[in-house]
């Protein structure tokens, strides 16, 4: 199964739009929404402060793993910078724009919301223009947004087919490729992509090809990013749920509400992506652009080799690296179904 797209930022999952606007902030539009369930970042104790003066900039991020992403980069006092398409409420999905930026800013970070398309050029590199004028730079990117449609050869429209590879995999190339140079100028940049371990199994080719060439596409591009960067001191690297995750997809296009009982938190990825940004060439709060030490570019990619990068990991995994083996926090009901592309 899958938690795509996660954020409901894939135009599948967005209706109403004003693409060329940065999130305004009257009164109603800037109501913060209760968010239910474990908060992203309590279970591994992230600390206010600790992610002060770093800027993250995320595709998608109304609801769903990309709103949890922030949310919990928000916790640490991080700076947030998303796109999303959701300007005005839509019945079928939570969250808009306007207030996700509000919980962002609730939950003790600073966050502008960009109202954009990915597929947009002028809309990618505004997201990025904004980020590094609000806030002087660019930690972290992270590909969040995808569009998910399991549909066979036959019976999936060319249109469909090309809003896939358009906002999973040429989205996943846009957005890094329009942070490179911010990215490359903090000498401790981190690509964080929510995208498969490759499986060649054909039993997840067969049933829905299109699929899986646009997730396995946005996982070949950051294994390339990884090596590409290296000298730069960028990390790039994979990560994705080890179960289905209770997000808006899950709910109305895969299994209703029994799949939703049965799928956990978004928290645990949200947790798992802040864990792999406390490592290595990110570790240390307060360094970097706030006024204290940042990392020397010197050096950077020997720094890149001891932190890891080019990796598919597993949000499972990362948390039982750090530690966290007790996962009932991010509830659900077992027994749990392993997420698409997992034997």
């Amino acid at each position: 199964m899958t938690q795509q797209p996660s954020s409901g930022s894939g135009a599948e999952a967005t209706s109403s739009t004003r693409p060329g606007t940065e999130s305004q902030t009257g009164a109603a539009a800037e109501t913060a929404q209760p968010v239910p369930g474990v908060q992203p970042g309590e279970v591994i104790g992230v600390r206010p402060g600790e992610f002060a003066g770093r800027t993250m900039v995320l595709s998608g991020g109304s609801r769903g793993i990309g709103l949890a992403i922030a949310l919990g980069w928000a916790r640490g006092g991080g700076n947030v910078v998303f796109l999303s398409k959701t300007d005005a409420p839509d019945p079928r999905l939570p969250g808009t724009v306007h207030t996700a930026q509000a919980a962002i800013r609730a939950a003790g970070g600073k966050a502008v919301g960009v109202v954009g398309d990915l597929r947009r050029d002028d809309d990618v590199e505004r997201l990025v223009d904004t980020a590094v004028r609000e806030f002087g730079g660019i930690e972290v990117c992270v590909n969040n947004a995808s569009v998910l449609n399991l549909a066979g050869t036959a019976d999936l429209s060319l249109k469909r087919y090309d809003l896939m590879q358009d906002v999973n995999a040429r989205g996943t190339f846009a957005l890094t490729k329009a942070c490179l140079p911010a990215l490359t100028e903090s000498g401790r940049g981190h690509v964080i992509t929510l995208s498969p371990p490759l499986n060649l199994d054909p039993r997840w080719l067969a049933p829905h090809t299109a699929y899986a060439l646009a997730k396995y596409g946005m996982t070949l591009l950051t294994l390339g990013f990884a090596q590409d960067f290296r000298d730069r001191g960028i990390a790039a690297d994979c990560l994705w749920p080890a179960t289905t995750i209770k997000t808006a997809a899950v709910g109305n296009l895969l299994g209703g509400e029994e799949l939703m009982r049965a799928s956990r938190d978004p928290a645990i990825v949200a947790d798992a992506v802040l864990t792999l940004l406390r490592s290595g060439s990110d570790a240390g709060p307060g360094s970097g652009r706030d006024g204290s030490p940042g990392a020397d570019t010197a050096g950077n990619e020997a720094t890149v080799e001891a932190s890891g990068t080019g990796r598919t990991l597993l949000d499972e995994d990362v948390l039982a690296e750090a530690g966290i083996d007790d996962l009932t926090p991010y509830g659900g009901e077992g027994p749990f179904q392993r997420d698409f592309f997992l034997d």
